[in-house]
């Protein structure tokens, strides 16, 4: 377990010396298995760094200088303008920090990011990105190496979380459609995990606040065409819904196109509302009015903390890691 206010950063070099009742230097010599130290003395450093779960970082060993650390960036789907903004901001942050930064697309496979997670320990001192795995099998995976998740709830204090914050921006989202008249407010949800998305509880709780039955809620792909199927396969079944909430800007995308072929006039016929806030929403035509993040933040978020982590500081605390989302309305909706 690690040692009280360790939890959320990297145990370090200190953090052993402090367990093992020994020096920074007595550590390094034990870990290095250097001479002129006691047996029983290394062992008892052996034995406090594997407790702790202590992994020396190249950048703490001494092997590489700080303005060469390598930080792996995990991304499901770059093809997805969502994650490439987010992807792009992270290089910034870490190209500012003079890091190298090798890119990984998993392409929203399980497999692919097993494999992924089974080479990235041996190559980079930190990794940040998007997993669906478990923690505990991301933590065995990474062997010690800091991890910054993106976009998740942390389960346990073993890794660092950049969160999203979406539920008062959709709850804007959903008063302001009600207050605009509608009655009948349907939503396509990601389809690509077994439940309802958090984006989802959102959306209901939002429903429920202004007073409107829950609305009619379709799976989509994360994709043009998913949000175009996905819009015609609902109004199919409820042509009363009059305005649409989406997991994405993406899905919204192709809803506005089904709108178009299926002869609805948008906002007059059916307003929409995305969520993401992609700069590819101001290009479509009505402009897409979407619950907007700031992906500069989530990116360059997850390098600082990565940052903090590898050289042993403060870790910026849970409340500092969240990236919350507004309304932002244009014609769509």
């Amino acid at each position: 377990m690690a040692p009280s206010g360790t939890e959320s950063r990297r145990v370090t070099i200190h953090d052993v010396a402090r367990s093992a009742g020994v020096s920074r230097q007595t550590v390094s010599r034990a870990l290095n298995d250097k001479g002129e130290i006691h047996g029983s003395t290394k062992q008892r450093v052996l034995d406090a760094a594997l407790a702790l779960g202590y992994r020396p970082s190249r950048f703490a060993r001494g092997l590489v200088r700080q303005d060469t650390i390598s930080v792996g960036l995990v991304i499901p789907d770059l093809l997805n303008p969502f994650f490439t903004e987010v992807a792009a901001a992270a290089l910034e942050a870490a190209r500012a920090r003079g890091w190298h930064v090798l890119v990984y697309d998993t392409a929203d496979s399980a497999e692919e990011e097993r494999g992924t997670l089974e080479v990235i320990a041996s190559q980079v001192d930190a990794v940040v990105g998007y997993f669906s795995r478990p923690e505990d099998e991301i933590e065995k995976l990474t062997r010690g190496v800091p991890v910054v998740l993106i976009d998740r709830e942390r389960r346990t204090d073993r890794f660092s979380s950049i969160r999203i914050d979406g539920e008062d921006g959709v709850k804007a989202a959903i008063t302001h459609l009600a207050a605009a008249g509608h009655r009948h407010i349907g939503m396509l949800d990601h389809a690509g995990r077994a439940e309802p998305s958090v984006r989802h509880a959102w959306f209901a709780a939002a429903t429920a606040a202004c007073g409107l039955d829950a609305g009619p809620v379709r799976r989509a792909d994360q994709s043009v065409e998913g949000g175009e199927s996905a819009l015609a396969a609902l109004l199919a079944e409820h042509p009363e819904v009059s305005a649409l909430f989406t997991f994405n800007d993406i899905i919204a995308i192709g809803a506005l196109r089904a709108a178009r072929r299926l002869g609805r006039r948008v906002p007059q016929d059916l307003a929409v509302i995305g969520f993401d806030g992609l700069r590819l929403g101001t290009l479509v035509e009505p402009p897409l009015s979407t619950v907007a993040l700031d992906t500069r933040s989530l990116g360059a978020l997850a390098v600082e903390q990565a940052g903090r982590l590898l050289t042993g500081g403060d870790p910026l605390a849970p409340d500092q890691l969240v990236v919350r989302a507004e309304l932002r309305l244009r014609e769509s909706g």
